[in-house]
């Protein structure tokens, strides 16, 4: 059993909906096997099914003058923010298969989005960065201290469709953290957001500082842990949708 792994880089957020769907319609039809897409994104504001519009605070003259485009997507969770220096994860997962945690015919999606903070806290945990869950908040926080509050270092909304999943998660690793003043990210007021290069001790050895290079393959890595899979690279979508399961 593995998972199919493909690096596509840097994509306008309606290309890799496009190459989601793509990748989703293979998979429900059981032509290739799980895979998780790992990318980033150009600023992009994206508003998932409960979201709530007032909080995109940017005007929508302020956006257009930055050719920033807004999203309507069927994800789960409000408004986020994507751009460079943060990894995207996309994956693709029928909940039916063979998973960790599965006590019935498929793997809850409360159960996957704690699979999905786990792979992210050691994620973090690689680069010396404390994380946590908070209970009633989706998504992975950094450890709170004397009187500083827990910041939010990752961002989780998902959608599954006849059992398979889509959409996943943005970690900040070297985010330009000022683009989500044009936001109220994920309708959360009263906690701001962080990143790896924050958080991290800037004394590491180069193996272990917050690039975007070894972030992708810290979370490549510990999916890979998590979901109990070894991880297969493929060198293009063309190859990724040429293999079989």
């Amino acid at each position: 059993m593995h998972i199919n792994l493909l690096h596509l880089g840097r994509v306008p957020y309606g290309d890799a909906l496009a190459i989601q769907q793509q990748v989703i319609a293979a998979r429900k039809q059981n032509l290739i096997a799980d895979t998780l897409l790992l990318l980033e994104h150009p600023p992009v504001l994206t508003l998932g099914r409960n979201s709530v519009r007032s909080n995109v605070i940017a005007s929508d003259e302020f956006l257009a003058q930055r050719g920033i485009e807004l999203h309507e997507i069927n994800r789960g969770g409000d408004v986020t923010y994507h751009g460079p220096g943060q990894l995207v994860g996309y994956p693709i997962i029928d909940l039916r298969g063979d998973l960790p945690g599965k006590k019935g015919p498929h793997l809850g999606p409360v159960d996957y989005v704690r699979l999905l903070e786990e792979v992210l806290i050691r994620t973090c945990c690689d680069f010396g960065v404390m994380a946590q869950r908070i209970p009633k908040r989706t998504g992975v926080w950094t450890m709170a201290g004397g009187s500083i509050l827990e910041k939010k270092i990752a961002a989780i909304g998902v959608h599954v469709s006849q059992g398979v999943t889509s959409h996943g998660f943005a970690l900040n690793v070297t985010t330009d953290l000022r683009d989500f003043e044009w936001i109220v990210p994920c309708g959360i007021t009263d906690r701001d957001v962080t990143s790896l290069e924050l958080q991290a001790d800037p004394g590491l050895d180069p193996a272990r500082q917050p690039t975007m290079e070894n972030a992708l393959n810290s979370a490549a890595r510990n999916f890979g842990r998590v979901f109990e899979r070894q991880m297969l690279w493929c060198e293009s979508l063309d190859h990724l949708l040429a293999t079989r399961v």
